[in-house]
């Protein structure tokens, strides 16, 4: 349970060093994309924030539930693997 638990830290550790070092990125935009936003009118900015929530939020969706199903998946093998242990350890 304890390695479960270091492995899940350092998971974590890595996953915020990479969304840190990932964070100059952000501020990088398109010249023509920050030039028509600008120029545009509440209208076309709200039309272009919905279309940037379409864009990332079903990629983002489908990722976590892979992951989920993997870590399900690889939690009933585990499982699978300690019963079995169980049966031969008491003769079966």
């Amino acid at each position: 349970m304890r390695k479960s638990r270091r492995r899940l830290a350092w998971i974590a550790l890595a996953g915020l060093f990479l969304l840190l070092t990932a964070a100059p990125a952000f501020s990088q935009s398109c010249a023509l994309c920050y030039t028509q936003a600008a120029s545009s009118g509440r209208r076309m900015i709200q039309a272009l924030q919905g279309g940037i929530l379409i864009l990332v939020v079903p990629p983002t969706l489908g990722s976590i539930g892979m992951i989920f199903v993997v870590y399900r998946k690889n939690n009933r093998t585990r499982d699978e693997d300690d019963n079995s242990d169980d049966h031969q350890s008491n003769g079966w």
